[in-house]
């Protein structure tokens, strides 16, 4: 059967098989990228299990992403709580605007570490990760000691390639940076942090079918969504205390009307 890669026309079997084939295909035939693997302490529940909470943190392509993620992991046993800010969600305190961007999100994270308590605190780079590698490497360090303190490990996601309009095309340098410092970050932290490389699902072309962008050449619709569900949840499990539900467990539930969703023209 043929799958159809675009925004539209994207039926709940795609998803589904989508999901699944992602799901065997990379996360059992990848290894971590820049990581070691140290779990913090944290409660059980009456299965024996460590309890697992999971905090989002980005911008609004992980807004896209985070209804799929709670599909995946709330059916894999894992709590999970959505952060992502559209239009923000960026931790890098680098030029005017991004550290502008940051403040909230800075603030938000202070509240969601106390009152969630995430083991995982997992940050997507956003699109506004802005200023020079300098900026980006001491505002990862921050999230990693911030998370560090809260007794949660800190997984750092690169982002998807996405199309460098007018807008972001002023900011490539600092774009295309920044999964480089956080995946030193990772490597120089003494296994404190993970850095997930998203390439490996997406590849390096927006353009590409591969990369799953919507018309808008940003953002994915469900069956994108879908598909990093499953590749992320399946990366996490690897040294977190749980097993990722199948992909045909979850991916045709409601979470693919969300309204996230509507605003891309997604089907």
């Amino acid at each position: 059967m043929q799958i159809d890669n675009g925004p539209r026309g994207i039926s709940r079997f795609t998803v589904v098989l989508t999901a699944t084939v992602f799901l065997g295909a990379l996360v059992s035939g990848c290894g971590d990228d820049a990581d070691g693997v140290r779990t913090s302490a944290s409660t059980r529940g009456e299965d024996g299990r460590q309890e697992q909470r999971v905090l989002w943190v980005g911008d609004s392509i992980a807004g896209v992403e985070g209804p799929a993620l709670k599909a995946a992991l709330t059916k894999s046993g894992v709590e999970f709580k959505d952060m992502s800010s559209d239009g923000g969600g960026t931790v890098v305190q680098g030029d005017e605007m991004s550290s502008r961007l940051a403040e909230p999100t800075w603030k938000a994270l202070d509240r969601n570490l106390s009152s969630f308590r995430p083991q995982v605190v997992a940050y997507q780079i956003t699109t506004y990760d802005w200023g020079t590698a300098g900026q980006q490497r001491a505002s990862y360090e921050k999230l990693a000691e911030a998370a560090r303190d809260a007794d949660a490990e800190l997984v750092i996601v690169s982002a998807p390639p996405f199309k460098l309009d007018d807008f972001y095309r002023q900011h490539a340098s600092a774009i295309e940076s920044a999964p480089k410092v956080a995946a030193q970050v990772a490597r120089d932290s003494d296994g404190r942090v993970r850095f997930f490389d998203a390439a490996q699902l997406w590849g390096t072309d927006s353009k590409a079918a591969k990369a799953q962008r919507s018309s808008d050449g940003i953002h994915s619709c469900q069956q994108g969504s879908a598909a990093f569900a499953a590749w992320f949840a399946g990366k996490l499990s690897k040294s977190r205390d749980f097993t990722a539900a199948d992909p045909g467990e979850w991916a045709n539930g409601a979470w693919t009307e969300d309204r996230h969703f509507d605003k891309l023209g997604c089907a």
